[in-house]
């Protein structure tokens, strides 16, 4: 069995044990065009440098003709069967004229607590997870691509990253043990690098009402990693009062349901109730489930699960708020059954300039015009009851008479939702190749051989 049956083999297991799995997206592939300065494979006949300083595994699919190459510090080839390098003349290609240099991307790039570079396994549709929960939990399998050529930086080093098992060149990781002898091999410092430390052998979530992601102590990193390309902050508002649900590093537009529950609740039966009798009929929206830390839970439980409903579009149509109420009185009616014990709502306002402010000081004005003194106080009239509808967007049920009413949640500011449910990292797909098919070529430049040892 090849590596690509193996970590098909590995899935389905994971599948089978209820595990959750991250997929690594980005790689380091020869032939990969986003990995190259111009943003295009070296034609025939280019100079072709790599980053002196830095060490990579580098995967080559096809014969290349170039005329000078300069190696990093150390690294590696891996040739797929008849890859390889030919010399050819400076400039043989007509169409690349004179052109600068090939140069290969800085290999350290990809940083594991940015979301954008991983892919949940078997995710439904109009499911998304919030951005601490798109990096691999505590309790995840990781899956590195068996057809590709990666790094990865392991961060800061602020604390171990902590997953439940890790796949990669074939084998899977479940002991520290194994894992540290394969990340100080060759093989595993040409694909892990950085001050953090990678550790497995967590056990998969048992609970059948979920578990913790555990992500909260680098959030602040993940956060880093993900506004990076934006300058690091949030993009303005697309409403008013957003909300910035747990685990999501910006604000966005919709509602969060927050559930208490009890010890018959199972996560995955009621998220699939939500997108099967729910979701389909609310246009624009994408859901996420889990089970997040509880804020200020003092004597009551320390975990709740979150439903984050968000507003997709780029005015949202209210569909967040109506089905954040149809969940309300679904868990009063059947909330028993679910093993729900209480629900809490929160809505974001209006779109930004939806007109309807606007609107509303213009009804003022005329009536004012016709209406003198009688206008003005039914404006202020109009302008309090504006103002007691802001306030009653919280919504809150129990099925415990003595449950007290939600807190009100201050609005968040400024900043609003990097919701990328997509990604933004996908690299071309590659035919799938067996290890059989495959042969190594190490390189070592002995400018750097002494700072090496």
């Amino acid at each position: 069995m090849g590596a690509l049956g193996r970590a098909l083999l590995w899935l389905q297991l994971c599948a089978m044990t209820r595990a959750a799995y991250k997929l690594w997206v980005p790689n380091t592939n020869f032939e990969v065009t986003t990995n190259w300065s111009q943003n295009r494979t070296p034609c025939a006949g280019a100079a072709v440098v790599f980053p002196a300083d830095k060490m990579v595994s580098v995967l080559v699919r096809e014969g290349h003709s170039i005329s000078d190459m300069l190696l990093p510090r150390d690294g590696e080839f891996v040739l797929d069967s008849g890859a390889g390098f030919g010399a050819a003349d400076a400039g043989r290609d007509p169409d690349c004229g004179a052109a600068a240099p090939a140069l290969f991307l800085d290999p350290d790039r990809f940083s594991w607590h940015d979301p954008r570079l991983w892919r949940s396994g078997g995710a439904a549709r109009g499911l998304f997870s919030v951005d601490a929960e798109r990096v691999p939990c505590r309790h995840d399998d990781v899956v590195f691509p068996p057809d590709a050529s990666f790094r990865v930086g392991l961060g800061p080093g602020v604390g171990p990253v902590r997953v439940r098992s890790v796949w990669a060149l074939g084998q899977t990781f479940t002991r520290d043990e194994d894992l540290a002898a394969f990340l100080a091999s060759p093989a595993g410092r040409l694909r892990f690098h950085g001050p953090g430390a990678l550790s497995v052998g967590a056990e998969a979530c048992a609970d059948p009402s979920g578990c913790v992601c555990g992500n909260a102590e680098v959030q602040p990193w993940i956060c880093a990693a993900l506004l990076r390309p934006l300058g690091g902050r949030c993009p303005p508002a697309a409403c008013r009062d957003a909300l910035r649900p747990e685990g999501q590093c910006c604000d966005l537009c919709g509602a969060i349901v927050s559930l208490t529950h009890g010890p018959t609740f199972d996560i995955e039966r009621y998220r699939t109730r939500l997108l099967r009798g729910f979701l389909p009929q609310y246009q624009g929206l994408q859901m996420a489930v889990s089970k997040v830390p509880r804020q200020n839970a003092g004597a009551e439980a320390d975990t709740e699960i979150q439903v984050v409903l968000a507003e997709t579009g780029p005015d949202g149509t209210g569909g967040a708020g109506r089905l954040a109420r149809a969940l309300l009185a679904d868990v009063a009616e059947h909330g028993e059954g679910l093993g729900v014990l209480s629900a809490a709502v929160r809505e974001s306002g209006a779109p930004v300039g939806d007109g309807s402010a606007a609107g509303l000081e213009g009804s003022g004005m005329r009536a004012g015009v016709a209406g003198g003194v009688a206008a003005g106080l039914l404006l202020l009239a109009l302008l309090a009851g504006a103002l007691l509808l802001r306030g009653a967007r919280s919504f809150r049920w129990s099925r415990r008479d003595e449950a007290a009413p939600a807190p009100f949640v201050a609005p968040l500011g400024f900043s609003n939702p990097v919701f990328d449910v997509a990604g933004s990292v996908e690299p071309p797909s590659a035919p799938q190749v067996e290890n059989s098919s495959i042969s190594r070529s190490y390189f070592v430049n002995p400018l750097f051989a002494e700072a090496e040892a």
